[in-house]
């Protein structure tokens, strides 16, 4: 436990770079997917020619994510107990419920309806995305909670982004509403999203790696 406290957030920064990394490098093997219009998710689908690298490297990400809970409620906790409990679960749904959900429940596209597999997978997806959404939230609420002005309107700013930019990729997800001009763009808007995700909690990690 101690290694894992005092490498946590080497993990967080491998889960995220890892994880932000998949689709772009899976890409590469699977040019014929438009990932303007694709979700990721798509790359584990069953006639992918990426499926099991994708679903693999979805369990790797999310494990690495979930090595990361130690180190990220024990730097915490001394300002919020509470706080920190919810930082860590944040964490802990989006790698569990999104990523690794992800590499053990794949989709289907080829099924008119939904299957067992693909209910768990959207599930989990959804529970972890609001996790992944959330967490800047509660970074801001800790370091306002130490008295960090600094870090807390960093952190309050990320939020705001976050949450704008998933509201596009929200939209984006809504019958009718996604044919406008842009919004009919998932992939881009759940890339974007994911981007301004990942981001404050690459920012956090880096904070706390250096000396």
């Amino acid at each position: 436990m101690e290694f894992l406290r005092r490498y946590g957030f080497y993990f967080l920064l491998a889960g995220v770079v890892s994880d932000f990394l998949t689709p772009y490098i899976l890409g590469f093997f699977y040019p014929q997917l438009n990932q303007m219009t694709t979700v990721i998710s798509v790359f584990g689908d069953v006639g992918s020619p990426v499926r099991k690298a994708f679903l693999i490297w979805s369990v790797v990400s999310g494990c690495f994510f979930v090595l990361a809970l130690p180190a990220v409620y024990q730097t915490f906790v001394a300002a919020s107990r509470p706080l920190a409990l919810i930082l860590a679960a944040a964490i802990g749904f989006y790698g569990v419920c999104d990523c690794i959900f992800t590499g053990l429940f794949s989709v289907d596209t080829n099924e008119s309806s939904w299957n067992l597999s693909t209910w768990v997978h959207n599930i989990g997806s959804g529970i972890g995305y609001a996790g992944f959404l959330l967490f800047p939230l509660i970074v801001f609420l800790i370091y306002r909670t130490m008295g960090n002005t600094q870090f807390s309107q960093l952190f309050l700013g990320l939020t705001i982004i976050s949450f704008l930019v998933a509201s596009g990729y929200g939209l984006g997800r809504i019958p009718g509403v996604n044919r406008l001009p842009l919004l009919n763009q998932l992939g881009f808007w759940q890339r974007l999203s994911f981007f301004f995700n990942y981001l404050p909690i690459g920012i956090l990690s880096i904070l706390q790696i250096k000396p």
